[in-house]
């Protein structure tokens, strides 16, 4: 059995209804949600231009899915509840995304998986409701808990 810890975000008025719905695919497609943070609301990340406000959600869940499988998985739900398709040119809008951030204490690098997250440690919008439910977490990479990552992180955009 795999301990998954996945974020879900969105800055599109349906966000917070696909939260819901994404709550009910993986519990069906993937496995039991262990824990889930509160759903916070952060400043946009990485856009070139002015955009909506996002909502931020941390998620832990038990599954016997492989890495590939889970990958393949969350992006059908993302698709299914209205995503577009991802581009690798800018950051966008989106009703729905889904990030696998770690699998166990695992450490992959596959041409479209990569796990841990390889920005966690640059986006308190992940660090922020992370901290919150597995504050004592060890980054297998930087061998630091979250909550020292979120200390030193220096991303000055607002999560409450």
């Amino acid at each position: 059995m795999n301990q998954v810890i996945i974020s879900l975000g969105g800055n599109l008025p349906t966000t917070q209804e696909s939260f819901i719905n994404s709550v009910e695919l993986i519990e069906q497609k993937i496995g039991p949600i262990i824990k889930k943070s509160s759903i916070y609301q952060s400043s946009p990340w990485g856009f070139t231009r002015e955009t909506n406000p996002f909502l931020n959600q941390i998620l832990i869940i038990k599954t016997i899915c492989t890495p590939l499988l889970l990958l393949n998985i969350t992006q059908q739900i993302e698709l299914e509840l209205g995503r577009k398709q991802k581009t690798k040119k800018e950051y966008e809008d989106r009703v729905i995304d889904i990030d696998i951030l770690f699998i166990n204490n695992d450490i992959i690098s596959e041409k479209h998986l990569k796990v841990p997250h390889p920005l966690i440690h640059k986006r308190n919008f992940i660090l922020k409701p992370l901290a919150e439910i597995a504050p004592n977490l060890i980054h297998p990479i930087f061998k630091k808990t979250i909550y020292e990552l979120l200390l030193l992180c220096e991303d000055t955009g607002s999560v409450n």
